[in-house]
């Protein structure tokens, strides 16, 4: 007997209504992300330079920066090569702690750093989302999710920051790698703190023709 699909489930919504969705990053996180849930996609990485984007208010900042990246991939889009292309995804997050945002650590030194603060307390990681659909306007928005660390001890710290993981990372943590060992617990969105709402970008799918 064959099964038909649930007509609201994510698969059926992304064969009827995606071609290929073109994501802006170089975050294979992100891409994991779409391939884990089944979306078809191509990579291309934007090239903006970060460095010269500033806002005093992270949830800004974060919709600015993938605003930025989306749109500098879609205007290079080709007609005849890319005509599956359906919609450009730009992505970026950062993570606030004691009203502090957190990049990328530049050092294991400021890794350790980080981390000997943010032990045992909490901090919200912001992931802002642009989806440039063809003939659409933006739609645009910042998800966030609060994450709880562990108390940790100065060796837990100092040997998760050898590991390499932390410096690659927003906040200098990775959820879906060693460092999920050292996070007891969310309140928000899993997939966002890994660089990508999957549950929002649910909801705009439908919106891509």
């Amino acid at each position: 007997m064959a099964i038909r699909p649930d007509p609201g489930s994510l698969r059926t919504v992304v064969r009827r209504r995606v071609s290929v969705l073109l994501l802006a990053s170089a975050s294979p996180a992100r891409r994991r992300l779409l391939e884990q849930a089944a979306i078809p996609h191509r990579v291309r990485v934007s090239g903006v330079d970060e460095s010269t984007i500033h806002d005093r208010d992270p949830r800004a900042l974060v919709q600015q920066l993938a605003l930025a990246k989306a749109s500098a991939v879609q205007t290079c889009l080709d007609p005849s090569g890319d005509a599956e292309i359906t919609a450009v995804l730009g992505c970026d997050s950062v993570f606030v702690f004691e009203g502090e945002v957190f990049g990328k650590p530049t050092d294991a030194k400021e890794a350790v750093d980080r981390w000997q603060r943010m032990a045992g307390g909490s901090g919200e990681l912001l992931t802002g989302h642009c989806l440039v659909a063809n003939g659409q306007e933006a739609t645009m928005a910042c998800i966030s999710t609060v994450v709880h660390f562990a108390a940790l001890r100065l060796e837990d710290i100092e040997e998760y920051v050898a590991s390499g993981e932390p410096l690659n990372c927003a906040g200098g943590f990775a959820l879906e790698g060693r460092g999920g060992l050292l996070i007891r617990g969310l309140n928000g969105c899993y997939s966002n703190v890994i660089g990508l709402s999957l549950p929002w970008l649910r909801t705009v799918l439908p919106l891509i023709a």
